[in-house]
């Protein structure tokens, strides 16, 4: 007999803690938002959201079905539009109510966090989004050079 938490509980737990206005870091997992976050070997620092921008990231539950890790790339009233950074095709959307926590740094795993939005972070994010359609070459080259160092 296991005693194995799930992802889901985990996601909740970390959730609850942030609703109580505790700062979380939380691993992330996947290649959805290279090459800002690394996942599998970055985590996250999430706290409350508050004042939702385009361009933030945030921890939210898209679709009615998953949590997601992703930028916020349209707000009209109360829908949200995100995307994930390494993604080349797709969105989710959400309402801002589903936004669960809003993710302000990126950690290392030797513990060293990094701001999300330092102003070099969010430029470089938003050219990024520009470059949307020669990203999947730009992805291919980094994935095959640089992680493969790390």
């Amino acid at each position: 007999m296991t005693n194995a938490i799930s992802d889901h509980e985990i996601i909740q737990n970390a959730i609850s803690l942030v609703r109580e206005g505790l700062r979380v870091t939380f691993p992330v997992k996947g290649n959805s938002m290279l090459p800002f976050i690394i996942g599998g070997k970055e985590s996250v620092d999430l706290v409350k959201p508050a004042d939702l921008q385009v361009g933030h990231v945030v921890l939210a539950w898209v679709e009615g079905c998953r949590y997601v890790v992703h930028r916020v790339i349209r707000i009209e009233g109360e829908q949200v539009t995100l995307m994930g950074d390494g993604n080349i095709v797709g969105v989710e959307h959400c309402t801002l109510s589903d936004v669960a926590a809003l993710a302000v740094n990126v950690v290392s795993r030797q513990g060293k966090h990094h701001n999300l939005y330092a102003p070099w972070r969010v430029k470089a994010s938003r050219l990024w989004f520009r470059l949307l359609p020669i990203r999947r070459w730009i992805l291919a080259v980094y994935r095959r050079v640089y992680l493969n160092f790390i």
